[in-house]
């Protein structure tokens, strides 16, 4: 029996934890009955399951208070949802936000509540929930899905194409492949930039060199074809690639072998090929900056991963893993968490890191409020009766002043520290009549 078909009922009627475990069974779904919170504890932290099914109301505690306690202590939680009366919906639509991922109400229909069970156990990726290695991406629908795909994907794919906005992750999912193939983690994981390498190296360090290959060239260089050979080399912002590289490239993956700047030996390469852009691919074959076959070469198996602003339940989990990187023991306050889930994130989860960085350095006490993550320190006593929406989007536009000031107004430098691209830096300057010198265009 599969771990992703096994089901934890915490639930301390009798009548009702009977009749769900005999539906259960009639269905064919596996399932374990706890019948207080802390045997449901126990049990989530000894054993595998793709979903949980909880009462709000337990004779020890609150199953409320349960989930949020294992969504602070765990890396990891199944797909939960909540049983609830009608005087409880508030509550649990609070859980929502916290991470939760559905509720039904009292009296509910069964066969919509086997049906939403179907749903999260077919998007559940088997994993021991207390194995820290395990990959997370979120708890999305959507990240849920390529969750869900990237295990039989690994085991089979030798390319790889993810897009998605830049900072939206697509390094993470790659590392995420790395560890589920059968070679494991134990073998290489290379990845490299390809717009931030100049073209003139770009082939030296796809393909290493001999020594004397060119000026400088004082030794035998092995390239990031090499480094990765017998496990996986992540090429970022492919689409940035020079249409002369484009073709070198088509035909190391064509012929499994790489041939070094300045030298005629064809060398093998055995390895997987994650590619990953935050640019239209298809678009650019048709405007004639991509080779089309090298696109067919690389849309082999294709993951889209969506803005975070297209997955707001993946922003207060993000944000919780990244202030206990940064900060174990310090919590978001309620206004924090809500300026948080206002936000659009032009930068994705990269920008949202950096925000949670720069309040676990800047918050006084174990508390982070919406002052210390948007950079702003006096804002809130200025903006005292504003609304939340007023008072995130005044921090965004003196925090993008400040930053243009700290780096004297050049955009790239700006838009780097800020985790966002050249053009959303562009936008948000226009709106906001920001000029390049960092101060408000008159």
């Amino acid at each position: 029996m599969q771990a992703e078909t096994r089901i934890l009922l915490i639930e301390d009627d009798p009548i009702m934890g009977e009749s769900l475990m005999d539906r259960f069974e009639l269905d064919g779904l596996h399932a374990d009955w706890a019948r207080t919170g802390a045997e449901g504890r126990a049990r989530l932290q000894g054993g595998i399951y793709g979903a949980v099914l909880s009462d709000i109301r337990l004779p020890d505690m609150g199953g409320d208070a349960l989930f949020l306690e294992l969504a602070e202590r765990l890396p990891a939680l199944p797909a939960w949802l909540f049983i609830t009366g009608y005087g409880a919906v508030d509550q649990a639509v609070r859980l929502l936000k916290h991470g939760a991922t559905d509720y039904v109400t009292k009296p509910f229909d069964i066969d919509a509540l086997i049906d939403k069970l179907r749903r999260h156990l077919a998007l559940a990726a088997p994993r021991l929930i207390s194995d820290a290695g395990a990959p997370d991406l979120g708890i999305s629908p959507a990240l849920g899905r390529i969750k869900s795909q990237l295990p039989r994907i690994a085991a089979q794919a030798r390319t790889l194409l993810v897009t998605g906005e830049s900072g939206v992750g697509k390094e993470v999912v790659a590392r995420a492949f790395h560890q589920l193939t059968p070679e494991g983690a134990g073998s290489p994981f290379v990845a490299v930039n390809c717009a931030a390498i100049p073209e003139s190296l770009l082939e030296a360090e796809l393909f290493g060199h001999e020594k004397g290959a060119f000026t400088g060239a004082n030794r035998l260089r092995r390239g990031v074809f090499e480094q990765a050979n017998g496990g996986v080399l992540f090429l970022d912002e492919i689409g940035d690639m020079p249409l002369p590289m484009q073709a070198k490239l088509l035909r190391v993956l064509q012929e499994r072998r790489i041939v070094r700047v300045g030298g005629e030996k064809a060398v093998p390469v055995d390895l997987r090929l994650i590619s990953a852009t935050h640019r239209d691919l298809r678009k650019l074959v048709t405007q004639g900056h991509f080779r089309e076959d090298l696109y067919y070469r690389l849309d082999v198996i294709h993951l889209h991963i969506p803005p975070l602003r297209q997955r707001r339940e993946d922003i207060l989990w993000l944000a919780r893993r990244f202030l206990e990187e940064f900060a174990p023991g310090k919590r978001l306050s309620a206004d924090a968490e809500q300026a948080l889930l206002t936000h659009d994130w032009p930068g994705n989860a990269r920008e949202l890191k950096h925000a949670v960085e720069r309040g676990a350095i800047l918050a006084d006490g174990p508390v982070l409020g919406p002052a210390a993550l948007f950079g702003i320190e006096d804002v809130a006593g200025e903006l005292s009766s504003a609304s939340l929406a007023e008072f995130v989007a005044e921090s965004e536009k003196r925090y993008i002043g400040k930053a243009l000031e700290d780096h004297d107004g050049h955009l790239g430098r700006t838009a780097s520290a800020l985790g966002i691209s050249r053009k959303n830096l562009w936008e948000k300057m226009k709106k906001w009549e920001l000029s390049a010198s960092g101060q408000e265009a008159g």
